[in-house]
Parts: C-alpha cells; sequence; structure tokens
C-alpha cells in the first residue's frame, strides 16, 4: 500500500523523535529548577562567581582570558577566540552554589583549552564540520531522493550523523569541566562539603541536558534512516 511521503515524516517524528523532545525538555526544566533552587543557597565565603573564576585563571597561570558580565539567565559561556568567560550577572555577581558552580565550570573549559586536553581540542576542531554537514545535509538528502540518487541520499545521511557525533564528542568536555570545578572548590576551601553537594546536583543537572541533547541528535538521525531506507523501496 502506498504511504504518502508527508504521512510518514509525521509518523515517524512521532514515534521516534517527539519521545525524546519531550523527555529532553523535562530534563531542562530539572535543570533549571535546580539552578535556581541553589541559587537561594549562598555560600559561607561569601566569595562571588567572578572572583573564583578571576582566581581559577590566576592558579592556572591563564593571564589572557578576561571575565565578563552579560545578560540572561544560563548564558554563561567560554569563548576561545575572543579570549574571554562570559557569566550571567546572577553568576558573575553572586555568592550562591550555583554561582560559584557555573563559574567554576566555565573556568574548567579555559583550562582544558590551556592545557590541551584532547577531547576539547577535538571538539573545537569538529565545530567547522558538524556545522558544514548539518547545514547541507537535508538538501543533500532530499536531491538524492528527488532524482532517486542512493549514495546522494546516503551522503547526506552521513552529513546528517555530524550533528550526533558533535553532540557525543561534547559529553566528556562538559563532564570534565563539571569534575574540575567540583575539585577547585573542595581544593581551594571555598565550599563545605554540605555546600559542594549542592553544586554537584546543579553541574550534574546540567550535565544531562547534554545527555539529552544527544538523544534528540540520535531519534532524528534513526528517523531520517527510516525516511531514506523507505523512500529506497
Amino acid at each position: 500500500m502506498y504511504v504518502p511521503y508527508w504521512y510518514e515524516s509525521y509518523t515517524t517524528y512521532i514515534l521516534i523523535v517527539l519521545p525524546v523532545v519531550i523527555v529532553s525538555l523535562i530534563v531542562s526544566a530539572v535543570m533549571k529548577s535546580t539552578f535556581r533552587k541553589y541559587s537561594n543557597v549562598h555560600c559561607r565565603s561569601n566569595v562571588t562567581g567572578a572572583q573564583m573564576c578571576e582566581r581559577v585563571l590566576r592558579e592556572n597561570g591563564i593571564v589572557e582570558v578576561r571575565v565578563e558580565c552579560i545578560n540572561g539567565e544560563l548564558s554563561d559561556h567560554y569563548d576561545p577566540k575572543a579570549g574571554v568567560i562570559r557569566l550571567s550577572r546572577d553568576v558573575y555577581n553572586g555568592t550562591s552554589i550555583s554561582a560559584l558552580g557555573v563559574a567554576c565550570h566555565e573556568a574548567g573549559h579555559a583550562v582544558q583549552h590551556y592545557c590541551s586536553y584532547a577531547p576539547y581540542k577535538l571538539r573545537s576542531a569538529f565545530v567547522p564540520v558538524a556545522n558544514i554537514g548539518t547545514s547541507i545535509s537535508w538538501i543533500v538528502i532530499i536531491l538524492g531522493i528527488v532524482l532517486s540518487i542512493p549514495y546522494l541520499t546516503t551522503l547526506g545521511v552521513v552529513f546528517f550523523s555530524f550533528g550526533a557525533i558533535f553532540q557525543l564528542i561534547t559529553l566528556p568536555v562538559e563532564f570534565n569541566a563539571s569534575s574540575r570545578a567540583v575539585t577547585i572548590l573542595r581544593d581551594s576551601n571555598t565550599m563545605s562539603e554540605e555546600e559542594l553537594k549542592g553544586v554537584k546536583k546543579v553541574l550534574s543537572a546540567a550535565a544531562m541536558t547534554y545527555v539529552a541533547a544527544l538523544a534528540v541528535s540520535v531519534a532524528n538521525l534513526l528517523r531520517i534512516l527510516v525516511l531514506t531506507r523507505n523512500s529506497r523501496k
């Protein structure tokens, strides 16, 4: 029986991708809830996120990187090209468990960069490959289906898989940055063991969002594989 392509496309999305997307949204909600919870728990050391970040950089001999305050919630990131760690206002000025955990996590990325941590270097090198692959994958896949050229469709699937590969490479980078953050805070005696438990919860919740992103990428890749396989029949 002939099944319209649009119907098959929607069906595979609902059956394969949508459940994973829903779980991903739940994970994201849990992460935000955990972050906000521990944003209201202030550390006894009274050190701000910016001060902690600068301390980590200084102790690792990193003088080229500066710390800046930016707007937005959970917009914190390390920009290796600009040589800057950008912290959201609540993290930059905050003295909470969440603020220090996130600040040290981003400082951990800077340390990864300057100590040439292998997974970090691999992820950085793979960024342009992933960007190009994911941007042209659908064009190549559709051309392969319309023109009935199987190898072109297969090439498009390979390009699409670059996104999932990038998400996979990202996991050890993020987990390692979180591990560094906990170690830094413990070794510096900035936090008590009880406060560190809160940091671990915040960073673990954040790490799960990257696991969820990988799951969504894999689900989308599986959907593409099903659609392209059926198109050849």
